[in-house]
C-alpha cells in the first residue's frame, strides 16, 4: 500500500505551531540542494499563515509530519501563489505532494474565488500537477508585477539570470490559474463586463477625487496672508 494512502492533509491551525520549526528547516535543506527554492521562511512566519488559515499540513495518523504548503497574496488579492511546498524526504515519490497540492487550490479557491493562481517552477513533477489541476503555462507578463513577490526570487542562484531579463523570463516555468478561463462564454463575458464597469466607475471616483482636491487647493488661503 503506497505511504500516501497513510497521510491526512487538512488545514493548518494553532494546533500545528509544534512543526514550524521542523518544516522552515526542511525547505532551507530542500532549497539547498537544488540550488533554488523560496526565501528562508522563519517559524513566526509559518505559525501566522497558520493563525490566518492559510496553510495546509500532511501528517500520519500517529502524528508524524509529512508535508505542508501555504497561501500568498499579491497585488491586493488578486493573484495567489500556492508557495513553499514542501515534503518530508521518507514520503517522498508516493503521491504526497499531489495531495498537498490539491488540497492547498481548493483552500486559495474557497477563500479567493475570484483571484488568478499562479507559480513558478522547475521541476516537472509540480507542473504535471498543475497542469491537472488546470494550470497553463504563461509569460511572466501575465504573473502580478508586485515587487514584494520579486524579492522571494533573491535567494535563487538564477536571480542574476531574471535580472538580465528584466524580469520577463527566467528559467523557470510560469504557470497559471485563471477562474474566468474556466466559465462559459456567456459567464466570461458576464465578469468582464462586471470588471470593465468597476474600472470605469473608479476612474471616475479618481477624476472627481482630483478635481476636488485640485479645487481646495486653488482656494486655499496661502501662509501669512489675510483674506477679508
Amino acid at each position: 500500500m503506497e505511504k500516501n494512502t497513510h497521510v491526512n492533509v487538512l488545514t493548518a491551525g494553532i494546533i500545528h505551531f509544534q512543526y514550524a520549526e521542523q518544516i522552515c528547516n526542511e525547505m532551507e535543506a530542500s532549497a539547498r540542494a537544488r540550488g533554488t527554492g523560496i526565501a528562508r521562511r522563519s517559524p513566526e512566519y509559518i505559525i501566522e499563515k497558520m493563525i490566518e488559515g492559510k496553510a495546509v499540513i500532511a501528517l500520519t495518523p500517529d502524528g508524524t509530519w509529512v508535508g505542508f504548503c501555504y497561501i500568498e497574496t499579491w497585488s491586493h488579492g488578486s493573484y495567489v501563489a500556492n508557495s513553499g511546498l514542501i515534503v518530508s524526504p521518507d514520503f517522498r515519490k508516493h503521491g504526497v505532494a499531489g495531495k498537498i497540492k490539491d488540497a492547498i487550490f481548493q483552500l486559495s479557491r474557497t477563500k479567493y474565488p475570484d483571484a488568478k493562481i499562479f507559480g513558478l517552477t522547475t521541476g516537472l513533477a509540480v507542473m504535471k500537477i498543475n497542469s491537472d489541476l488546470g494550470y497553463e503555462p504563461v509569460t511572466y507578463s501575465e504573473l502580478t508585477q508586485d515587487e514584494e513577490f520579486w524579492k522571494g526570487c533573491r535567494s535563487c542562484v538564477n536571480y542574476e539570470i531574471l535580472l538580465s531579463k528584466e524580469k520577463k523570463n527566467c528559467l523557470c516555468t510560469a504557470m497559471l490559474f485563471d477562474p474566468v478561463d474556466k466559465l462559459s462564454t456567456e459567464e466570461q463575458q458576464h465578469v468582464r463586463k462586471k470588471s470593465h464597469l468597476y474600472e470605469r466607475l473608479l476612474r471616475l471616483k479618481q477624476r472627481l477625487l482630483l478635481k476636488k482636491n485640485n479645487s481646495e487647493l486653488i482656494n486655499k488661503p496661502a501662509d501669512g496672508l489675510i483674506h477679508r
